[in-house]
């Protein structure tokens, strides 16, 4: 596979994740790439940030990105070919006050590629809401917990040692309302409609 101006999110880090491995680097996808890829679109990122697991120096990350036809600019890393741009901010990995972070690996297509797992990016969503105020990082992680099982006492926990537990509550109460709406838009779903999706989804 490899870089085309159709590439989506998942392809485009799937890649960077593979040149990255054949120059024996570690990466973990985080930020809005993930929560672009467990929306399923809905949030859009063109910032794919990965955090490098272990030792690593520029001469690798630059040619290894070069490999598949990204050029460095400063710290950020563009290809022709896509919207998509590659950053490497510095570890360790950690959400808030948390980092023991355990990445899971996602293998859609065969493509391995090292991400947060859904609880972890819906936690990292909430930071920016939690202390920046950030109405569409309530609004993400909202939708990534709709779509994904996710840890709840996990987050809460979290949530407790940022020191959060209000704007946690207001997660909680977002998150009942988004899936209250869903359920309404399903159960008025015209019948075929409806029929089409469940077929569609064995």
């Amino acid at each position: 596979m490899s870089i085309t101006r159709r590439s989506g999110v998942r392809e485009v880090a799937s890649e960077v994740a593979a040149a990255l491995g054949r120059k024996g680097l570690r990466a973990v996808l985080s930020g809005g790439g993930c929560a672009s890829i467990y929306t399923g679109g809905r949030y859009q990122s063109v910032d794919l940030d990965f955090i490098i697991q272990g030792p690593g120096t520029q001469g690798q990350l630059d040619e290894a990105m070069a490999s598949i036809g990204f050029a460095r600019r400063a710290m950020q890393y563009f290809h022709p070919l896509t919207r998509y741009y590659v950053e490497f901010p510095p570890g360790p990995l950690g959400i808030g006050v948390d980092y023991r972070i355990e990445p899971v690996e996602d293998a859609a297509r065969g493509r391995p590629l090292l991400m947060l797992s859904p609880t972890d990016s819906c936690r990292d969503r909430l930071a920016s809401f939690y202390h920046w105020n950030d109405r569409q990082g309530l609004d993400v992680a909202v939708r990534i917990a709709a779509r994904h099982r996710v840890d709840i006492e996990k987050i809460r926990t979290w949530s407790e040692q940022e020191r959060s537990l209000r704007r946690f509550e207001v997660f909680l109460e977002d998150l009942e309302r988004f899936r209250r709406r869903m359920r309404r838009r399903r159960l008025s779903a015209p019948a075929g409609r409806a029929g089409s999706r469940r077929r569609g989804s064995r």
